[in-house]
């Protein structure tokens, strides 16, 4: 990753039938549009992929996040279990939902474990938001049997995870709910889009309408349409679903290279003792997008992305010290700190945000060094980074 490694003459051919036959919005206007309908088309790609009944484009994986939790029928009061180690989006989404997030423990597959999701749930938990990081994802058995067992939604977010699978079933279609990113940096790229993937009819029909302000999208007359329930603007454009049909195409090969790049270099990282690597569950459905070893102690991580900055090598992540993907840095989020006043400010029991303790998560990724598994590498920049290896592990 990221799919815009291999743009080419495929997105560009895309976008010039939406500029040359069709209509940029993704619904009604039939007789500007000539049959031409992207987003229609990257969704039955995704359907007959992956496989799974519904899968609706939205305009973002942050917008596909929140349709996914209001088509499930998640919202106010509800508590949503969620991962320290994750984008901010995933705590963002619930809070402007109206619902808690609840944080839980993540185990060595650098996911929720189930033993932490037990732990968490309380009364008033109705999901979790399971957050599939760096290309994979967990003991999903267990954590479903968890979920089952206490009537929770089950949320998978896959926004970095496309492509991957769990004993032959993709990830995102586990749960009731899925969701991909398609932004400018995620394994497929529109530029900027997302996906709600789901099985159940009721939630795809509850996505679709959320996603549009309410329209049942039934007939062809858009100003005659009813509108069932409220919801927002998610739509995704056909400019951005015509981007993606291209990459969608490419998925194999993306998957391909890089898988084979990563299997580089954890071959060479294998032979230094002080290196350890994230367990994978299911190594095969690994979608490669990145590779995670752990270090023995936080200052030796530090120490080797350090060394690895001093040699030149990009695309290496300390998440421990990262402000986008791990709580301990959030500072807004400690706080909940809005420009309007939040739903969750008016819960008088809330937790405490600024006092969450979670040791083992972060024992874990204070020592977790991640490596961004690039499509463009040529044999160069692979031996490039086993010399860096060899001179900083030997």
């Amino acid at each position: 990753m990221p799919g815009f490694e291999l743009f080419d003459h495929q997105e560009k051919q895309q976008v010039a039938e939406v500029m040359d036959q069709g209509f940029t919005f993704r619904y009604n206007f039939d007789g500007l549009r000539n049959d031409v309908w992207k987003a229609r088309e990257l969704e039955q790609l995704i359907c007959q992929r992956l496989p799974v009944k519904h899968a609706h484009l939205v305009s973002s994986g942050t917008a596909a996040l929140s349709t996914a939790l209001a088509a499930a029928g998640i919202g106010a009061g509800d508590e949503v279990i969620v991962p320290p180690f994750t984008f901010v989006a995933s705590v963002e989404a619930i809070v402007l939902a109206g619902a808690v997030p609840v944080f839980a423990e993540i185990d060595d597959t650098l996911t929720l474990s189930a033993a932490g999701i037990e732990a968490a749930i309380t009364p008033r938990t109705r999901a979790v938001n399971f957050v599939h990081m760096c290309g994979t994802g967990g003991d999903m058995d267990a954590v479903k049997a968890v979920c089952d067992r206490h009537n929770l939604v089950l949320l998978e977010d896959a926004c970095q995870a496309t492509g991957a699978t769990y004993k032959g079933q993709a990830l995102g279609t586990i749960g009731q709910v899925g969701t991909f990113s398609f932004d400018s940096v995620k394994t497929i790229s529109c530029g900027e889009g997302g996906a709600v993937l789901t099985n159940d009819e009721r939630i795809h029909q509850n996505a679709h309408q959320y996603s549009d302000h309410g329209h049942d999208h039934i007939g062809n007359d858009r100003g005659a349409e009813d509108h069932p329930i409220m919801g927002t603007n998610y739509r995704i454009s056909e400019m951005n679903a015509a981007v993606g049909v291209a990459q969608w195409q490419k998925l194999d090969r993306i998957l391909e290279i890089q898988r084979a790049n990563k299997a580089a270099l954890k071959d060479a990282l294998a032979q230094y003792d002080e290196v350890t690597f994230r367990r994978l569950t299911d190594p095969d459905g690994d979608n490669a997008g990145f590779l995670s070893i752990f270090l023995p102690t936080p200052a030796r991580a530090q120490e080797v992305v350090r060394q690895l900055g001093d040699a030149g090598i990009g695309g290496v992540f300390y998440w421990y010290a990262n402000n986008w993907h791990y709580l301990k840095n959030w500072p807004h989020i400690h706080a909940m700190h809005s420009s309007a006043r939040l739903p969750i400010d008016l819960i008088k029991d809330r937790p405490d945000y600024s006092e969450i303790a979670l040791p083992q998560s972060d024992e874990l990724i204070s020592r977790t060094v991640s490596f961004l598994i690039q499509l463009s590498w040529d044999e160069a920049e692979i031996e490039k980074r086993l010399a860096a290896f060899h001179t900083i592990f030997h």
